[in-house]
């Protein structure tokens, strides 16, 4: 390339002297916003579900949650990588540390998403106990 400037490629080919976003993100300044789908991805594996209730119960470097775990520390790492893209933890550097605490935002979110399920479960239960003619009545 002319002066040795390396041109990169967006998504869609069109030549751009930026590299590429991630495909994840809408842009390279804004916070990638997790999904519902992404939330639940992170907590599907076993491993996972223990590190984020290991940070649940106080703020901890990588270090401290490797030796509370049966994986290694570039593994809890990982995890911690995939929580913190959910949106479920986030991470503040210490020293030469980054301590993990959870995010209280997106468990927020988590929990309206799911409580959504409860209350239209609750919602359906108390039409259905309305409808039904056998149900006990009150008595005074």
């Amino acid at each position: 390339m002319p002066g040795g400037k390396e041109v990169g490629h967006n998504l869609i080919g069109i030549g751009t002297s930026r590299p590429p976003c991630p495909p994840r993100s809408v842009s390279r300044n804004l916070r990638f916003v997790a999904t519902y789908g992404s939330v639940l991805d992170a907590l599907g594996a076993p491993t996972r579900r223990s590190v984020l209730e290991l940070v649940a119960e106080r703020p901890q470097p990588v270090g401290e949650l490797a030796a509370r775990l049966p994986v290694s520390r570039p593994a809890v790492s990982q995890h911690l990588r995939v929580l913190k893209d959910a949106g479920l933890v986030i991470d503040t550097a210490v020293g030469t540390q980054r301590v993990y605490r959870l995010d209280t935002r997106g468990v927020a979110a988590l929990r309206a998403y799911l409580d959504r399920f409860w209350d239209d479960s609750l919602a359906a239960y108390a039409r259905a106990v309305e409808q039904d003619p056998s149900a006990p009545e009150e008595r005074p």
